[in-house]
């Protein structure tokens, strides 16, 4: 494979574990060595270092799966002209849970944010708006934090307001004190999450994990509706790498995307051509189904996400949905 009779290759840099002189030493070696491309890791904190080495020598970095707005110029001001993200922006992914809540009928809402990162707060920001210019009505508003044991109160708290729908955006050990904590006290109501509570690799045993929906990038579940989706995981798991979550799909989209850039800019590798390019992105097609960016969000919006429902500890894809609207946080 590759692009205009040049092949596609992948050098590789330990970063231990995103040390911040280690990673900013391995962005500078892979550019040594004619890097034209860097691809770095999916928190922009961590990615930091990476990037700047790279958009310092006008060179395009990529994020695979950065979920905020931060990977562009609001981050890193001009020279963020170069960096982008084949992660879901969080206000597209807030405002698309709003839309499938909207659509199934589900008119009120209790919300609860991890506020641990940036993404987590972003998504029940944009689900909180969006939802509300649906029509819907915000009946709580709850807050906890990774690591400081308070998932707990919150639920507590979060039950004591009926609800058609509870909303939050979380993963580690929170997503199934969450979910379990409010089964406990007997409440059934659905629960929608983010791409964060993606995979069954965290449900309780008992209680079982019910009524509980998440919007991720692809079903690993076997029942993508895209067959080139699944022909993708049915060749992971043939090489002993099954995806536990559709984050998977960031890093062959990002190769996709940038393919078509490079096209488009009749071959240029240079980071400024490229990114020329990416921010004329609408509704591109991809691996996972058709992308876009724009000159203030360098990181994906416009996707279909995939619904998926966990019943029973057992998930299946619900549907798909794609934001109308990406509200202004």
């Amino acid at each position: 494979g590759g692009v205009g009779g040049r092949h596609l290759a992948i050098k590789t840099c330990d970063t231990q574990n995103n040390n911040p002189t280690t990673a900013k030493a391995c962005a500078v070696s892979l550019l040594g060595q004619g890097a034209k491309i860097i691809f770095t890791t999916c928190d922009v904190d961590f990615a930091t270092p990476v990037v700047q080495a790279a958009i310092n020598r006008g060179v395009l970095a990529i994020a695979p799966c950065i979920g905020t707005d931060q990977m562009g110029p609001k981050r890193f001001a001009a020279k963020g002209k170069l960096a982008f993200s084949f992660g879901n922006v969080a206000q597209d992914e807030g405002s698309a849970m709003a839309q499938y809540a909207h659509d199934r009928g589900w008119k009120t809402a209790g919300l609860a944010t991890n506020t641990l990162l940036v993404y987590f707060k972003n998504v029940v920001q944009a689900f909180d708006k969006r939802f509300r210019q649906l029509g819907g009505k915000v009946v709580d508003r709850e807050s906890y934090a990774t690591g400081a044991n308070n998932v707990q109160s919150a639920v507590t708290r979060l039950n004591s307001h009926k609800a058609q729908v509870y909303v939050t955006s979380t993963s580690f050990g929170e997503l199934p004190a969450f979910v379990s904590g409010l089964r406990s006290l007997g409440n059934k109501t659905p629960i929608i999450n983010s791409w964060a509570g993606d995979g069954t690799y965290w449900v309780t045993k008992n209680p079982k994990v019910t009524n509980y929906y998440f919007v991720t990038y692809a079903s690993v579940f076997g029942d993508d509706p895209s067959l080139a989706v699944r022909r993708m995981i049915a060749a992971l798991k043939g090489a002993h790498a099954a995806p536990a979550t559709g984050g998977f799909l960031g890093g062959a989209d990002a190769i996709d995307g940038i393919v078509t850039a490079i096209k488009r800019a009749h071959g240029s590798t240079k980071g400024s051509a490229l990114a020329a390019q990416l921010v004329k992105f609408h509704r591109v097609p991809v691996l996972g189904g058709r992308i876009s960016f724009s000159a203030k969000l360098h990181t994906v919006f416009g996707r279909d996400y995939r619904v998926i429902e966990i019943n029973n500890n057992k998930a299946r894809l619900k549907g798909l949905v794609r934001a109308k609207v990406i509200p202004k946080l």
